[in-house]
This record gives C-alpha cells, structure tokens and sequence, in this order.
C-alpha cells in the first residue's frame, strides 16, 4: 500500500493545537451552543429550566454534565422542526433517518451547518490520505440518509473529482470503478464486500484496481474486516463516524498512517462517555455510552445527545484531539442492517397492521454472502393459516417493512403457536450472523 500521510502543514491548525488551545475554543464555543439552544428552542428552554439549570452556570467544561441529556425520543417528540433553532428560512437543507414509529428523526441545516460540515468531511477525507485532485467513487446511498450527500459536499470541499454513483447495482459500480479509475471509495464496509465479490465474479484482480483509499462508515465494522479488504484491493481501509443529528458523516475518522482509533473533530462536537444506567460521567479509558454536545451547530443544536453507541476515549496520537474507540455495539436494541437504523419496535407495528397475523414475531439476523440480511418469523391466526393466506401475509409485511424502514427482508410465516414466546422481557431478536 501506498504511503497516504497527509502532509502536516496541509492540516488545520487546530487539529495539531496543544490541549489547552483545545480546551479553550471549546468552552467558548459550548458557551455560545447552550445559549443559542435555550433562547431559541422552546424544548431546551424547557429542559434546562426544569433541571434548575441556566446558560451562565457553564463555568468549565466538566459543568456540562449539569446540564439534561437529549435523547432520540426528544427528536420525535418534536416532530418535525420543533428543535429548529432559526427561522424556517434559514434552512437549507433536511435530512432525517429513521425512528421508531415510522416517523423520521429531522434534521436542519443553515448554509453556515453545510459549509462547516463539508469541511470536516473534507478533513476526514483527507485524514484518509484522500489528496485535492483525487477520483472519489460515493457508493453511499443520496437523499435523506446524510451518507451519500455528505460525503459528495466534502469531497467537492476538498477538491476532489466526485463520481456520485448511490448504492446498488453492484456490477455497475465494479465497470465504473475500473473504467473511471477513482482512488478513493466511499461506501458501507458490508457493501464493500458485497464489490468484492463481485470482482471475483467478474473474474478481475481486485488488486489491480485503482483504489487507494476506502473510507467506511454508517455501521460497526471488524479490524478483521480491515485487514480483508486492505488485503483483497492492496488499499488503506479506514473508519469514519458520523450520526444525523449530530451532524452526519465526518464527527469523527481515523487517521492513514495510525489506523488507531477514530480522532473526534474536537473544535465542533464535545465528547463524553457515561454509564448507560446511571448516566454519570466516566473517566477518560473507560468504556461507556458515547454522548456528544454541537459547538457550532445553528439549525438544530443538540446538547448532550444519547448516541446509544459503546466506546471509550483515549488520547490523541496522529492528532492532537482525542480518540474514540471503534463502536462494540449500541446500549439500546437499535438494529443497523447496510447502514439503516432499525428498531424492533417498527417490525412489531407492522406485523400489527398486518391482516392475519398473530402479535408474535422474533427477528433473526444472518448473513447472505458478505452482506447483512433479517429474517422475520411470524405466525397466522388459527383462523387464517391456509397456505394462500400466508403466502399473502408474507408478501405484505415484507411490503410493510420496506416502505416504513427502507430495507428488503425475509418473512417466515411459520405454524400457528411456534414463535418462540417469553416470560417476562422477549428476546426479539436473534443474531445469527457469522462473527469474523
């Protein structure tokens, strides 16, 4: 593999700034966020006043953990621009993902939010040992998913050629890979296999193809993974993270020549990891939940949000801003399947509106080739169990499924009775995927 480090003085100042120039910027800018949020959004206004907090009480950063956490349900709870922080004729541009009742989690930017946002994305890339000039192939799905757009604004930020191709179609992205010789793919790691494979299917060398660099995010993914595909293309492999209601892509990416973890973009987003119980801050090292603070955000701001996702902080090596761990998993029961948000609570309203079908299913997750895939299994009523009418029960949750939570799944309509059923909290969902 080729030699991707970023030259040092193509970095922002900032990321190579010494702790205390850190720290600084960042109660200036939290300062600016919790004041920002509670004049201007009636839901912060409300929250803080509750918790017997104000703006002015935020002396140093450690007097954040005063302050309520956000959660996803305040997201929906505030359907669909309630935490807008400017007027409507500020935003710009809306992205949503997906929420547990089928309602979309909004989110709003001001052409202030896109311009920052593009530039972290053009920071991670570069991170990446992406370079200005270079090809990008963008394999992340476009529209109201952050991925595809995000990384198109960052790569264009950067000044880079964008070859905007969305996802799917796997054998088209194989031809224009090798015919439009990018050196950067930006895409889902399980999709990523998914090319794979398609490249042995072609009966062309991976390796001799023109990627340099792939940049994977949207769901967890293995260093064994890594190591597979660094192997299989003769690429760098590195991680991005990112979450639409912080911002989407570029919160946070590991640096080429480290792999080390993934440095947090410090000057815009303030991290904190607590015990998902109890909510308490932990010392830095210690694995816990992920909750981040905007700095800088205008049109939606969100102070102390609940990621769910599981890492722990460490210092920063390649960069002066510090690290977080890949994500182990998430403290919640939030399923990612090819970098989409599923909640077990979404297939249970579905079954329910779903005509001849008992209220019991289980979610069985496997793997199909390289990729992710879900398994529902239900059951008929006693009254409604001819094959017929399972074949159409079947057909119909599947179509439920997919126009709710944008995935395609399997359905197993099995005998009346046989859904596995249990005493106390039901064990939805089952994974069965094969573990790297």
């Amino acid at each position: 593999m080729k030699d991707l480090t970023p030259p040092r003085a193509s970095l922002d100042p900032i990321e190579i700034a010494s702790r205390d120039e850190i720290s600084a910027l960042q109660l200036q800018r939290l300062k600016w966020s919790l004041r920002h949020a509670y004049e201007n959004v009636p839901h912060y206004r409300q929250s803080f006043d509750a918790a017997g907090v104000h703006p002015d009480d935020l002396r140093t950063l450690s007097d954040i953990a005063k302050f309520p956490f956000t959660t996803k349900a305040d997201l929906r709870d505030n359907y669909p621009f309630g935490l807008f922080a400017v007027p409507q004729d500020r935003i710009v541009r809306v992205h949503a993902s997906s929420g547990t009742t089928g309602k979309p989690t909004v989110v709003g930017y001001t052409a202030g939010d896109i311009e920052i946002w593009a530039g972290l994305v053009a920071r991670s890339m570069r991170a990446s040992g992406t370079r200005p000039g270079d090809k990008v192939h963008v394999a992340y799905g476009y529209g109201l998913f952050t991925g595809g757009l995000g990384a198109h604004y960052g790569a264009e930020k950067l000044g880079c050629t964008v070859i905007p191709v969305s996802g799917g179609m796997t054998e088209r992205q194989v031809m224009l890979i090798e015919d439009f010789r990018p050196s950067t793919i930006m895409v889902t790691p399980s999709y990523m296999l998914n090319i794979l494979e398609q490249y042995r299917k072609m009966g062309l060398d991976p390796r001799g193809s023109s990627l340099d660099v792939g940049i994977f995010g949207a769901e967890p993914w293995t260093n064994a993974m890594r190591r597979e595909v660094e192997e299989a293309f003769d690429m760098h492999a590195v991680d991005i993270y990112g979450l639409s209601e912080v911002m989407g892509p570029g919160v946070a990416n590991e640096c080429v020549e480290t792999k080390d973890g993934l440095h947090i973009w410090e000057d815009h987003f303030y991290p904190e990891i607590i015990d998902p119980e109890t909510g308490a801050v932990l010392p830095e090292g210690e694995m816990g939940e992920l909750v981040f603070t905007t700095l800088t955000k205008e049109g939606l701001p969100v102070i102390r949000y609940r990621t769910r996702d599981l890492t722990r902080l460490l210092p920063g090596t390649a960069r002066s801003m510090r690290r977080m761990e890949k994500i182990t998993g998430r403290s919640d029961d939030m399923i990612i399947l090819r970098g989409v948000n599923v909640f077990p609570t979404q297939i249970e309203e579905q079954v329910l509106r779903t005509a001849g079908l008992a209220p019991h299913f289980q979610i069985e997750m496997l793997s199909r080739g390289r990729m992710d895939a879900m398994r529902i299994h239900v059951e008929p009523l006693p009254e409604h169990a001819s094959q017929d009418e399972r074949v159409a029960q079947a057909r119909e949750l599947a179509r439920h499924v997919h126009d709710v939570a944008g995935i395609s799944v399997e359905v197993v309509v099995n005998d009346p009775g046989t859904v596995a059923r249990s005493e106390g909290k039901a064990r939805r969902v089952v994974d069965n995927r094969q573990k790297a």
